[in-house]
């Protein structure tokens, strides 16, 4: 088991987003992340740390091992927060089971992650 964990500034993204707009979504979210996601920036926020977090857990970091579009957040019929990886880098990390939180609150967003690998 491996956790990783990560925390940001929810104004940092805000920031990001007012900058740089579409560009900043593209580097950070998959097109099928963008179609789903809130616009609100607590949500775009929750995601970014949810992809630290998992980068983390993997031991990697967001990089050449990894991107940002290696890791595809979606949520359940329920609304809890989910994840797969890529096929390319699936095979590097080889998940066997993974448990996802994500939550903002205070100007911060935060996300929690435990993976399982083989």
């Amino acid at each position: 088991m491996k956790i990783g964990t990560d925390i940001t500034v929810i104004s940092r993204i805000e920031r990001s987003l007012n900058q740089f707009g579409t560009r900043f979504l593209n580097k950070l979210l998959t097109p099928q992340e963008q179609k789903t996601l809130s616009t609100k920036t607590e949500s775009i926020a929750g995601y970014w740390a949810a992809k630290e977090a998992i980068a983390k857990a993997l031991g990697c970091g967001i990089g050449k091992e990894l991107g940002f579009h290696d890791i595809i957040l979606y949520k359940d019929i329920k609304n809890a927060p989910h994840f797969r990886l890529s096929k390319t880098a699936q095979k590097h990390h080889q998940i066997k089971n993974a448990s996802l939180s994500i939550a903002h609150d205070g100007g911060f967003a935060i996300a929690v992650v435990v993976v399982s690998v083989e």
